[in-house]
Order: structure tokens, then sequence, then C-alpha cells
């Protein structure tokens, strides 16, 4: 009997190819995201220093959206917005293992918008 693979195991797989050749630093720290079915995060990390820099969700009370690609689009916009507050103009954008589609495109797009260069 031939079993379906677990998508949530195969995005981790994704994800840490990934991982293993982008890192932030103080210069340039990772705009991660991470993706579940009802909210979205994103998180700005230094992984030199491991500390969260800046963070946004949909579960925050400035985002209050109609649909799931627009809240992503909050999200974007707020992550960017509290990002440049701190003076962290560029970023390293890591998709955890997500498509570049979606939700995910729609969060990177609108904090492109607002300030961050990656």
């Amino acid at each position: 009997m031939i079993t379906k693979p677990d998508k949530n195991k195969t995005r981790q797989k994704r994800h840490m190819r990934v991982r293993n050749k982008i890192s932030g630093n103080a210069e340039r720290p990772r705009l991660n995201v991470f993706r579940s079915n009802k909210n979205i995060y994103a998180q700005v990390i230094d992984d030199v220093a491991g500390v969260t820099l800046v963070s946004a969700s949909t579960l925050d009370s400035e985002v209050s959206e109609a649909n799931k690609t627009d809240e992503a689009k909050a999200v974007g916009a707020l992550v960017a917005k509290r990002a440049v507050e701190k003076k962290i103009t560029n970023v390293v954008f890591d998709r955890g293992g997500y498509l570049y589609h979606g939700r995910v495109q729609a969060l990177a797009e609108a904090a492109r918008e607002n300030g961050l260069k990656f």
C-alpha cells in the first residue's frame, strides 16, 4: 500500500535545505514566514545573536481584514513598519519551505512596498 507523504514533513525538509544556505546577521537579518491554516506569522531574526528583533502576525490587534490574503498583506506591512522603526531595511527573505505564492507572496510584496529590501 502506497501512502501519501506528510505535507508538513516535506515542507520542513525544504526549509532545512534553504536554512543551510541562508542565515541572518546584524547587518542583514532574516525575515522568516510561518503559515498555518488560520494565521500567518513573520519575524525578523538575527541568527548570530539568536534574537528576534521584530515580529508581527494576524493575532496582532492592528491586523483585521476580510480574507487571509489581505491579512497577509497587512502583516507584511506591519512587520516592515516595525523593522524600519528599528532602522532595519535590508533583510534576507526566508519563505519557510512554502511556495512563493498566495499568502507568502502577498506578505513579501507588502513588506517590500513598506520599506524592506530583499
